[in-house]
Formats: C-alpha cells, structure tokens, sequence
C-alpha cells in the first residue's frame, strides 16, 4: 500500500481560536445540518400553497436523509482514496445548487427530486468534517475541537429553524434560498483549506479488502451501535413525541414546545464545548457509558414529571448525555480507527446515524401503538440500558 501524506503529516500548531482552517471546518457542519432544520418551519405553508396533503410533507425529509444511509461508506471510500476535498467541494456545490432551485419550483415531484440531489450533496458533509479535524489535530486538541464542532452544529439546529420562520413570513420558498451558502463556503474549502490529502490512488480491491477488515474490529461496531442509538432516542423519543406529550398531556401552546425542545440544543452546546476538559478526566469510553445511563434517567423521569417547566429537567439531563456521547464517539472512532481508512469508517459511523434518524420514529411508533404515549418514553429506558451493555461488551473485548 502506498504511504499517504495523511500518515505522515504535521499537525497544526495553531490555537483552535485562531485556526482559519478549523473555521472552514465548522461551516461545512454547518452546511451539513441546514437542510431539513431550516426549512421545517415552512413546510404548513409549503402545504397549503402546492395543495398537498400535510401527510406527503414529510417525504420532503425523508428524499433528503435517504442518501446519507445509502452513500455513506461510499463517499468514504472515495475520500480515502482520492482525497477530502475532491469528495466535499462537489458536495457543497451540488447541495447549494439543488437547494437553491427548490425556491424557484412549485412542482412537488420536482420538488422532491431536487431535495434528493441536495441530500445527496449534504451526505458527505458532516462525516469528512470531523475526518478534517482527525486529519489535522492529535490529542487532546483533536478532542476539543470535536467538542467545539459539535457545539456549533447544535447551535445552527437551534437557530436554523428561528430563522426559517422568520423567512417563511415571507412565503414558504425564502428559507429554500439559504442552501445557496454552500457554495461560497466550497470556495472557502478549494482555496483556503489546508489539510492533507492522499497521496496516489491505491489499488481499490486491496483497499476494500483491508478496509472491510478493519471495519470488523468490535470496537468499532460499539461505537457504531452508539451513534445510532443517540439518534433512535433523540429524533424517536424527543423529537417526534415529547411535543405530543406536551401537548396531550399540558396542553401547552406551540411556543412552550418549541422552547422546551431547544432547551436539549442550549445543554448539548454548552456540554461538548467542555469535552476537552472532560476527556483530561474521564476516558472517552466512559462518557459514553456514563450518557447512555442520562438517556435513561431522562426519559424515565419524563412520564412522571408533573408541571411542564420541570421537564426542562429531563431535557437537560437528556442534552448533557447527547454533549458528552455524541462528540465522545466520535473522539473515539479518530482514536481507534487506521488513519488510511479514517474516512471511510466516519461515513459508516455517518451511516449509522443516519438509520438511527430514520428507525427511531418507527420503532417508537411501534411502543406507542402497544402502550400509549408514556411507553414511547419507557421503552426508550430499555433501548438506553440494552445499548449499554451492547456497548460494554464490544468495549471489553
């Protein structure tokens, strides 16, 4: 196997503060999470406006998502193999050019065909960020800045859909518009990004080979089971049926549901932005066993709370296990992973997350037929403790 420029680089001495290339890493996470937070506020407008049943809105999500499941050890491979920016720059364009046009269609099926091309330029996007800042940073430094990434990432969730709404006043196509970003931040990654690359293209069936190799590593598997799990918990239990709950249960307007929701966004930036202390501290390994034990005391304190302000409570302890695991997996798969496959196995960790967004509503939906809404909440406490032990056992081995 040829040697790469990756295996023997130097690692940026620069302060993460003053680190331009860290910079244009955050704003290709950025990029990576605008599509779907931005434009859900306009979607009851987008509705009314093209005639569509409010049901068929929901394919405008799941046209996007779909290729992140589906290309995600793909665009590692070609990341590994024929270098980070010749996989990102085409994404970023493809993802603000397609986006960009949703704007400009008031045809439904083209309008989910062009969302499917933006989801196809978004799928790379946030794994090879943090195969840039594997790339680019060792030690305690490359913990920070995951922690710090992904601080910025759940700061642009929270704010994405504040402004969509406010754009969507002006009709449901202005939020459409925001994608065209992408596209000056391409050009910030052509031109002004330092990183190192791959250098030669290795043989692809040596490669494959040696790559499914070390994908078997049990460890690895661990952490891929974690990160679907923090998103079966996230988007199955709190984001599709807490507000239900709310709602049902408190009869609380809109407004309070939206804050409530923030308020797991505001825990989960303030607690990554201290990964890096934590991590000084505490082994990677253990934080994520330590936020799967939050996950569960969340979500069982969640059915038993009775003022809907103290579920700021559960959403806080729940947003404190998502700001140390999340960012923790990820410091632990640049640690473990062969630096000459970093790429590849972050968009299969990409990949897992992106199942654990797409299986977590249905699997909750399956608690709630069987048992109502406060079984959604209690079966999300039995998924969080047999992910634990599933996590344990492969981190033992």
């Amino acid at each position: 196997m040829q040697p790469t420029s990756i295996d023997n680089q130097q690692k940026s001495p620069k302060n993460l503060y003053t680190d331009t290339n860290f910079y244009i890493i955050c704003a290709v996470s950025l990029m990576a999470v605008l599509g779907v937070a931005s434009v859900s506020p306009a979607f009851p407008k987008l509705a009314l406006s093209l005639n569509l049943d409010p049901q068929n809105i929901g394919l405008l999500v799941t046209v996007f998502t779909f290729p992140t499941v589906v290309l995600g050890p793909i665009v590692g491979v070609l990341a590994d193999r024929f270098g980070r920016k010749k996989v990102i720059i085409p994404a970023l364009f493809l993802f603000g050019i397609a986006g960009t046009a949703c704007a400009f269609t008031h045809n439904f099926n083209l309008l989910l065909l062009l969302r499917f091309l933006q989801g196809i330029g978004a799928a790379p996007l946030l794994s090879l960020s943090i195969t840039l800042i594997g790339d680019l940073y060792v030690g305690d430094k490359r913990t920070t800045a995951i922690g710090y990434n992904t601080s910025v990432t759940s700061t642009g969730t929270a704010i994405y859909p504040l402004i969509g709404g406010i754009l969507a006043t002006l009709g449901w196509y202005y939020p459409f518009l925001l994608p065209i970003v992408a596209i000056p931040v391409g050009l910030l990654v052509l031109f002004v990004l330092k990183n190192p690359e791959p250098q030669g293209e290795r043989n692809l069936r040596e490669y494959l080979k040696n790559a499914v190799k070390a994908l078997k590593n049990r460890k690895l598997a661990g952490l891929f089971i974690g990160s679907a799990a923090n998103f079966v918990l996230l988007y199955g239990a709190y984001v599709t049926y807490l507000p239900q709950l709310i709602n049902d249960t408190f009869h609380a307007p809109a407004a309070i549901i939206g804050f409530i929701l923030s308020s797991v966004s505001i825990a989960i930036v303030i607690t990554s932005s201290q990964l890096g202390r934590l991590t000084k501290k505490f082994h990677t390994t253990t934080l994520i066993r330590v936020s799967f034990l939050l996950y569960a005391l969340a979500l069982l304190t969640v059915p038993l709370i009775p003022n809907v302000w103290l579920l700021l409570i559960s959403t806080t302890i729940f947003g404190i296990g998502i700001g140390i695991g999340a960012p923790s997996i990820q410091t632990r798969l640049t640690e473990i992973a062969p630096r000459q496959y970093l790429a590849t196995i972050l968009s299969v960790n990409g990949t897992f997350f992106g199942l654990g967004q797409t299986l977590g509503p249905l699997l909750m939906l399956v608690a709630f037929s069987l048992g109502g809404i406060n079984s959604v909440f209690y079966a999300g406490v039995g998924f969080a403790i047999l992910t634990l032990v599933i996590f344990r056992y492969c981190t033992c081995l």
